[in-house]
């Protein structure tokens, strides 16, 4: 039953992230349409915004996971067991792609659609391993040094800046990756592009795993726990 909840705050979480992601997409290209700078600039500032509340609101059920690689990195240092990574992994593409279907309809557009929006080439993978592993570092190096507290709020600040600092715009989460292309609007991906933003994550995902091994060799983790404490581990 504990594990169902924390599956439903998986679920639930990742589809208000997405609710962020493609509702703030859709709006700024509506009130900005002739500004794509300013259109980023206010889906970024919404995402981010928008996550560390979310964080903030379930994370003390599940952890706040929201993202497959989180869940397996997790995993990879015992945090989870196979069973629960199965469980989270499944809730999160689903909420996802629940949020995705969410957003399109509150702006009136079909409930799903494919998107055309090609996002693929050398520099656009290499741009989602970095933001992949750059986000993990965050969330990973806060827990293993006692500051999950302000996960949120570094969650938050850093994919507001990725938005902006990497060339693929940080999608850093297979699922989001997922999701996005049932969306065919400003932050939707093409199914063809889907692949490869995956495949970066997951290199991001293992390089950030060595990474944090090395900068945290003594840590021994005592709580079941990434980016917020939640209740088995209080």
């Amino acid at each position: 039953m504990l594990l169902t909840r924390r599956a439903l705050a998986e679920f639930v979480g990742t589809a208000l992230l997405l609710i962020a992601v493609v509702g703030s997409g859709i709006a700024a290209q509506r009130l900005s349409p002739s500004d794509t700078g300013l259109q980023l600039l206010e889906n970024a500032l919404a995402t981010g915004s928008a996550l560390a509340a979310i964080i903030l609101a379930v994370g003390a059920v599940s952890g706040a996971h929201l993202n497959p690689v989180v869940s397996l990195v997790d995993t990879a240092f015992g945090g989870l067991r196979r069973a629960e990574l199965a469980a989270y992994v499944a809730a999160q593409v689903a909420g996802a792609c629940a949020g995705t279907v969410v957003a399109n309809l509150m702006f009136s557009l079909p409930a799903l659609q494919i998107s055309h929006k090609a996002r693929s080439g050398g520099g656009l993978w290499l741009a989602e391993a970095v933001a992949t592993f750059g986000l993990l570092l965050v969330i990973f190096g806060l827990a293993r040094s006692r500051r999950a507290h302000m996960a949120p709020f570094a969650v938050g600040a850093y994919i507001t800046g990725a938005y902006f600092f990497t060339a693929s715009t940080s999608f850093a989460n297979p699922a989001v990756s997922i999701a996005r292309m049932f969306s065919d609007t400003f932050a939707g991906i093409s199914p063809g592009s889907v692949p490869g933003f995956v495949i970066f994550q997951v290199v991001g995902s293992i390089v950030a795993f060595g990474a944090i091994r090395l900068l945290y060799p003594t840590f021994v983790d005592t709580q079941r726990v990434v980016v917020m404490p939640h209740e088995e581990a209080s």
